[in-house]
C-alpha cells in the first residue's frame, strides 16, 4: 500500500505533467522554438505542434451580418418550421462552397440570421447567399460520357494504369501533360426543362413489402408531360436532381413514367429519405427570402473589445489573487495557483474543441472565474473553522472539503442547468455566453475539488509545522 505522502507526490507529478501538456498546446511557439534548436544541433527531424489561434466570432474579428425574412404566406403553418430548416441548410451549403469557416446561419421564427466572420465586403456576402434555392432535373449526356471514355483511355495509356487504380491526386498532376484531363471529373449530366417549379410535392412512404423508405414525387400538369418525355428517352439510364448546382439524388429510370407521379428507391435510411424529400420540396415550392438588415462590423472594434476584455480579466485575476493571499495566506496561494491552472485548461478547451469566442463568451468565461474562486473560498472557510477547533491541518483539509461539497455542488449544478437551457433555447450571442460558462463550471469543479486539494496536500506535507501560514 502506498502512503498518503507518496500518493500526494504522485498526484502532484501528474498535475505538473497535465499543466506542461496544456501549456505546450496553448502556447506552442515556445515549444516549437526548442524543437528547432534540438533539430538543428542533432540533425533530427522531430515534429512540431501545429500553431493554431483561437476561433474568433463575428464581433471580435469583424465581418458581415445579414438578416433575411422568408415569405411563407403560401406555406401551410404546420410545414413552416421544416421549410425554414431546409432553407437554413441550403444557405449553409452555399456559404460552405466559398470555404468560409465558423459562419453561423440561424432560424429566428420566419427570419434567417447569417453571420460571416471575416467577410467585410457586404456586397460579396450578399452574392454568396443569393436568393431562392433552385432545383432542376438532369439527364445523362451521351456525348459527354463518350468524351470522358476517350479521355480515360488517353490517361490510362499515359500512366500505364486502369482508371480504377488512378486517384484524384494523380489526375491533378496531369496538368500540362494530358490536355483536357479535367473533363473526367465532371458530372456527366446536362440540364433538362424540368425544374422545381414543375414539382407539386415530395414525400416519403414505406414500401409495403420490404418496409424500405420510398421517396414519392408529384408533378403539375406541365411537369407530368416533361417528366414522361424525359423518362421515355432515359430508360435504363440515370436521372439526377440538383439543388443549387449540387447533386441531391440520382436514380435509374426503370420505365417511361406517366401520370405525374414517380418513386425513388435506393440505399438510404428513413431519416435520409425525409431530408431528400424536404430539400426537394424547398426547390419545388421556393421560399422567397428578402434581405431586411445588413451590417458590416469592422475588425478594429472587435480588437478593442477583446483587448478590453483581456485587460479586465488580468486586473480581476490580480485582485482576486491579492485578496486570497492576504486573507487565507498559504491556502490562498494554493487557490491562486489552482485558478491559474483553471484559466490554462479553459483556454486549451476553447482552442481545441474549438469554441468560437464572442464578447458574450468572454463575459461567460470571466463569470466562471468568479465561480471558480468561490468554491475555493467555501473550502478554505470550512478548513479555517476546523483548525480553530484544534484539528490538524490534514484533518481540516478533509473536513473542509466534506462540509463544503454540498454548497459547491448545489451552486454550480443549478448554474450549469441554467447555462444548458440558455444554450439550447437562445440565439448565437447568448449561446456564446452559455458554452463558455458551461466549460468554465465543469473545469472549475475539477480545479476546486481536485487540483486545489492536491496543492493543499502538498503544502501540508512540506509546511504543516508553520501553522501561522494556514490561519
Amino acid at each position: 500500500m502506498l502512503s498518503n505522502m507518496k500518493i500526494n507526490s504522485l498526484s502532484l507529478y501528474l498535475l505538473i505533467l497535465l499543466v506542461i501538456f496544456t501549456y505546450v498546446f496553448v502556447f506552442p511557439a515556445h515549444f516549437n522554438r526548442g524543437i528547432d534548436v534540438v533539430n538543428k544541433n542533432t540533425g533530427l527531424s522531430l515534429p512540431k505542434i501545429e500553431e493554431r489561434g483561437f476561433t474568433e466570432g463575428l464581433e471580435l474579428q469583424g465581418g458581415a451580418y445579414l438578416l433575411y425574412e422568408a415569405d411563407l404566406e403560401k406555406i401551410p403553418r404546420g410545414e413552416r418550421p421544416q421549410r425554414m430548416e431546409g432553407l437554413r441548410d441550403i444557405i449553409e451549403r452555399r456559404v460552405d462552397l466559398y470555404g468560409i469557416a465558423e459562419h453561423s446561419v440561424q432560424v429566428r421564427g420566419e427570419r434567417l440570421a447569417v453571420e460571416i466572420p471575416g467577410a467585410h465586403d457586404l456586397e460579396e456576402a450578399i452574392d454568396i447567399i443569393g436568393e431562392t434555392p433552385f432545383l432542376d432535373f438532369r439527364e445523362i449526356s451521351e456525348e459527354l460520357v463518350k468524351e470522358q471514355e476517350e479521355k480515360w483511355k488517353e490517361i490510362e495509356e499515359h500512366l500505364g494504369k486502369k482508371k480504377w487504380e488512378i486517384d484524384r491526386e494523380e489526375l491533378v498532376e496531369l496538368e500540362g501533360e494530358v490536355e483536357g484531363w479535367e473533363i473526367v471529373l465532371q458530372e456527366p449530366y446536362v440540364k433538362t426543362d424540368l425544374t422545381g417549379e414543375h414539382l407539386d410535392n415530395a414525400g416519403v412512404v414505406a414500401d409495403p413489402v420490404s418496409q424500405d423508405p420510398v421517396i414519392t414525387l408529384e408533378f403539375n400538369e406541365k411537369g407530368e408531360r416533361l417528366f414522361a418525355e424525359i423518362t421515355s428517352r432515359n430508360v435504363g439510364k440515370s436521372l439526377a436532381t440538383f439543388l443549387d448546382g449540387e447533386i441531391l439524388q440520382e436514380a435509374t429510370v426503370q420505365e417511361k413514367i406517366t401520370g405525374g407521379r414517380a418513386q425513388i428507391t435506393g440505399d438510404f435510411s428513413m431519416e435520409e429519405a425525409y431530408e431528400i424529400a424536404r430539400d426537394l420540396r424547398i426547390g419545388a415550392l421556393p421560399v422567397p427570402i428578402e434581405l431586411v438588415t445588413q451590417r458590416s462590423i469592422g475588425p478594429t472594434l472587435g480588437e478593442d473589445a477583446l483587448d478590453n476584455s483581456i485587460q479586465a480579466g488580468i486586473y480581476g485575476f490580480l485582485l482576486v489573487a491579492l485578496f486570497m493571499i492576504l486573507v487565507y495566506r498559504l491556502p490562498g496561494l494554493a487557490s491562486v495557483i489552482s485558478l491559474a491552472i483553471y484559466m490554462l485548461l479553459v483556454a486549451f478547451l476553447l482552442k481545441y474543441i474549438p469554441v468560437t469566442i464572442t464578447l458574450s463568451g468572454m463575459a461567460g468565461f470571466l463569470l466562471s472565474v468568479g465561480m471558480a474562486i468561490d468554491a475555493n473560498i467555501l473550502v478554505l472557510s470550512r478548513m479555517r473553522e476546523e483548525m480553530k477547533k484544534g484539528k490538524t491541518i490534514g484533518e481540516s483539509i478533509e473536513e473542509g472539503y466534506l462540509k463544503a461539497w454540498s454548497s459547491i455542488r448545489d451552486g454550480n449544478f443549478t448554474t450549469l442547468m441554467v447555462a444548458i437551457i440558455l444554450f439550447f433555447i437562445t440565439t448565437s450571442f447568448v449561446r456564446g455566453f452559455a458554452i463558455t460558462l458551461i466549460l468554465g463550471i465543469v473545469v472549475s469543479l475539477f480545479c476546486a475539488m481536485i487540483v486545489n486539494r492536491i496543492l493543499l496536500s502538498f503544502f501540508n506535507d512540506k509546511m504543516s509545522k508553520a501553522r501561522k501560514l494556514w490561519t
